[in-house]
């Protein structure tokens, strides 16, 4: 039973983490404030996020409180999944930090993966559609398509960049798990 509990304490975590971590995504591709998804992660990120911006400042667009909010959390869940007792955390406290990078690290690489994929699927079923989704993963996407596109262009009107993209998260979430 506690197995269960641990699993879904982990399943909850990991979403929330994912949702703060999907807002400094959203700000840093700079997407449509008024979409209804951001607007869900705004208010379901606010709570926690707002009193921590009073003491870390954003820096040129940047919000950092939301970093800071994801990696506190990511450490809280690590401590509480893994049954850390309080005597270890602070002997632990390097140990617990440097996977709760990697795990921040891992959930953004998530994100992206998911979010090229639902960009792919959409362009076979729906092209062009002006669905507030669809508009969303294109502009989170777009930040990491628009290089590739640069050395790569459309080949025959078809675009291999979230081929590309996807590899590269690929081999960098690989080497992660290494490390």
């Amino acid at each position: 039973m506690l197995q269960i509990l641990l699993e879904v304490t982990y399943y909850i975590g990991m979403f929330y983490i994912s949702v703060v971590l999907m807002r400094f995504i959203l700000q840093v591709s700079r997407a449509d404030f008024y979409n209804p998804i951001s607007q869900f992660v705004v208010k379901a990120t606010n709570p926690l996020l707002l009193p921590l911006r009073k003491v870390i400042p954003g820096w040129k667009g940047l919000d950092f409180a939301s970093l800071v909010l994801a990696l506190l959390l990511s450490i809280i869940l690590i401590i509480v999944v893994n049954l850390i007792p309080l005597s270890l955390i602070v002997a632990k406290l390097g140990l617990i930090v440097t996977n709760a990078v990697l795990m921040m690290i891992k959930c953004v690489i998530n994100i992206y993966q998911f979010a090229i994929f639902i960009m792919v699927i959409i362009s076979w079923v729906s092209p062009g559609s002006y669905h507030p989704g669809a508009q969303l993963v294109h502009q989170i996407t777009e930040p990491l398509m628009r290089p590739v596109r640069k050395i790569m262009p459309p080949i025959g009107g078809l675009d291999l960049s979230p081929m590309v993209v996807l590899l590269l998260l690929f081999v960098i979430s690989r080497a992660l798990s290494i490390a």
